[in-house]
């Protein structure tokens, strides 16, 4: 039998929390930390040395022999280099271990290797990453040892942000000021902060280790660029919410207990509706240390992963023809004080602040749809957005009935005087207790949903660091904030000028508002009527960056310059063409060295048994051997043509061309060839001895788990 795991007892125990701080910090040194992180004020190098060292005898108790500046560069991923507490040996031999607050608050990675978009030259190597005091330090524990993570933002040496911490938490200021704004006009003098909260869906994909190492296509780009489907998919829904294996369950509980000693709160896990897929999701953090712990839960899940013999995948689209991974945002904003500004309470009609805040939100989503939707784009979530198991590449917002009908009351008769109410639902069995249901459904078809108290934005990837969808909904409604709050303050009658703002804006906006099927083709006609964009691609999308209006926007609020927007978009071009290109050859790679001679040997064997049943009994009846000989060598025909055509797509990449123009290239024509090399090779499988095939079927991968 397992042991048993208290939770109350390993929860944050590798993490320098506030508990820990206030034990071991002198009583003055906490208090001015603490006036740092709440407040913002500067830290002053005495008390880092103080705090330092406290960190540097906590980790070393915790056995950490090294420490990190734990950084998110434009890669999308973490990194970390590692430096010792040992200082110079002293004259006896013996080292000291020191850890200053220089080396607590600034780091110097080198720049240079990291995508930068052109902010910095190859030759200017130096950068520096700097402590996010409000993120909690933590020990990580992995083959190297017990290493002392400190989080960090990572700038270049002339000021610009080259991760993805950085305009985080300035949007996270910006919303902040906004929102203090606006609350402070409705009377409120007690809240000091208002913080954007994020709770992050994680949905993954678990498949066994050995046969994820026959499939090259997995290893090189984290999705099976050839596959035919199995008899049984997930056509049975039986997956979803089902039983989960013991295999599984052992990771998941290996999972959690890694994941509640550093502190993130897991909560709930279950089996999603693709077979080998799960999903884990974590009680609500700050938003930028929701994307800290978001970040080492996918690091953990693989570390995990690979100790029960698995191998598990985050990317968006891992096998073709069952559904693919998401990473769904909940997104809400709170006050320091416990206030939730998108809770609606039981009578919205009549809470203004709440009206104003969701019209708000209405605006800002409508204004900069392009932007969010390029927020959640990459290469590996192109192939699920807009698929029948996504929302579509269409932003729009559903309210729900409840908030539809408070919405179309503001815009067709000028006010809102009522609610639906929630009733109660009985399920007409004596022994089961009637329950209260909620005002309204769920759409699971939606991008961006309202959900009781919170948004939820589902287009987000599984891979993807949930910094940059933060960064936009933070700025775009924080702009919508201080337009509001920029008519308020100079109104003379505020209750008339609230009543008159929230009516215009759901009268302006109401178009985003759509409650129907997300997935219905008739939608994609009537978002066109509405005027709303359907970007389908991430190419498509990268332009939202660099709009005049985008430039305006950030550039108000300090989030971003236009130089580092236009180095994301650079960054963003050059990203996808690398991704595409490295699946192309990787395809060129498996189709040749191992597709192509594998299905000869096949057409051989075919050929070889045809020829002796022929000789041995020359009346036989051999048109069924004759009809597959046929057939498998008009796809290997078709193969070894598809295989050319990629490769010369590929000779024939454009130089000397913007990296727009590149990643178009690779959009419309690399991709392309990649499709028809695929189609010969995925029918071939269903007919080729499954002794011959040179790698694990899809059946394999999903099922011998």
């Amino acid at each position: 039998m397992s042991e048993v795991t208290d939770v109350k007892e390993i929860f944050g125990e590798d993490v320098f929390n506030d508990t820990v701080m206030k034990e071991r910090l002198p009583k003055k040194i906490y208090q001015e930390l603490r006036k740092v992180i709440d407040e913002g004020a500067e830290l002053s190098l005495q008390v880092a040395d103080v705090v330092a060292n406290e960190m540097k005898d906590w980790a070393v108790e915790k056995g950490a022999t090294h420490y990190t500046h734990w950084f998110q560069p434009l890669t999308g991923t973490t990194a970390e280099k590692h430096d010792s507490f040992i200082s110079a040996p002293k004259e006896n031999g013996k080292v000291l271990l020191e850890f200053s607050g220089k080396e607590l608050i600034k780091g110097e990675p080198d720049a240079s290797s990291f995508p930068s978009g052109g902010l910095r030259a190859t030759f200017e190597a130096r950068g520096y990453t700097a402590w996010d005091i409000t993120s909690p330090a933590f020990v990580k524990r992995t083959a190297v040892g017990a290493t002392l993570c400190i989080p960090t933002a990572f700038c270049s040496y002339t000021g610009e942000a080259l991760d993805k911490k950085t305009p985080l938490l300035r949007s996270m200021e910006a919303i902040n000021t906004q929102a203090l704004r606006l609350l402070k006009l409705f009377g409120n003098t007690t809240s000091k902060r208002v913080t954007p909260s994020v709770g992050s869906e994680q949905e993954y994909f678990l498949v066994d280790r050995d046969l994820f190492l026959k499939r090259k296509d997995l290893v090189f780009t984290g999705r099976t660029l050839f596959g035919a489907m199995p008899p049984k998919g997930q056509e049975l829904d039986d997956h979803y919410f089902g039983t989960i294996k013991e295999r599984i369950g052992a990771f998941m509980k290996d999972l959690n207990e890694e994941l509640w000693k550093l502190g993130i709160p897991a909560k709930t896990q279950h089996n999603e509706v693709a077979p080998a897929q799960h999903e884990l999701a974590p009680i609500y953090a700050e938003a930028n240390i929701a994307t800290d712990q978001n970040q080492l839960t996918m690091e953990i899940m693989k570390r995990v992963a690979y100790k029960h013999g698995l191998m598990c995948l985050i990317h968006e689209k891992p096998f073709a023809g069952v559904n693919g991974s998401g990473k769904h945002n909940n997104w809400s904003i709170t006050t320091d004080d416990g206030i939730n500004l998108l809770d609606p309470g039981k009578t919205p009609h009549e809470n203004k602040q709440f009206l104003l805040v969701l019209t708000a939100v209405m605006s800002a989503v409508d204004k900069h749809a392009a932007l969010l939707r390029e927020s959640a784009a990459s290469p590996g979530n192109d192939h699920r957005l807009g698929a029948n198991e996504a929302p579509p590449a269409i932003i729009s917002i559903f309210l729900g009935d409840q908030l539809e009908d408070v919405v179309e009351q503001l815009v067709n008769k000028g006010d809102a005087t009522s609610s639906i109410k929630a009733g109660k639902m009985g399920m007409g069995v004596s022994t089961i207790p009637q329950f209260r249901k909620d005002a309204t459904d769920r759409n699971r078809t939606s991008p961006f949903a309202f959900t009781g108290n919170k948004f939820e934005f589902r287009s987000v990837g599984s891979s993807a660091s949930v910094a940059s969808p933060n960064v936009v909904l933070n700025t775009i409604v924080a702009e919508a904030f201080s337009d509001i709050c920029d008519e308020l303050e100079k109104a003379d009658d505020f209750d008339l000028a609230v009543h008159d703002l929230i009516k215009k804006l759901a009268t302006e906006h109401e178009r985003i508002i759509f409650n129907g099927d997300g997935y219905a083709d008739d939608w994609v006609v009537e978002a066109e009527r509405r005027g709303l964009p359907n970007m389908k691609t991430t190419v498509d999308a990268i332009p939202a960056l660099t709009t005049d209006q985008t430039i305006k926007l950030f550039e108000k609020f300090g989030v971003f310059s236009k130089a580092e927007l236009e180095s994301r978009t650079e960054v963003a071009y050059e990203a996808y063409a690398k991704e595409i290109n490295i699946e192309a050859r990787a395809m060129i790679d498996i189709a040749g060295k191992q597709i192509v001679p594998s299905v000869v040997k096949a057409v051989n064997k075919l050929a070889d048994s045809l020829n002796s049943v022929k000789a041995a009994v020359p009346t036989a009846n051999v048109s069924t051997q004759a009809s597959l000989l046929e057939e498998t060598s008009s796809l290997l025909a078709d193969t070894e043509n598809a295989l050319v055509a990629l490769k010369k797509v590929l000779a024939d990449v454009p130089t000397a061309v913007s990296a727009q123009e590149l990643a178009t290239y690779f959009k419309d024509d690399v991709i392309k060839a990649m499709d028809e090399l695929r189609a010969p090779v995925d029918k071939l499988e269903m007919i080729v001895d499954k002794e011959l095939w040179p790698m694990p079927s899809y059946g394999d991968l999903l099922f011998e788990v």
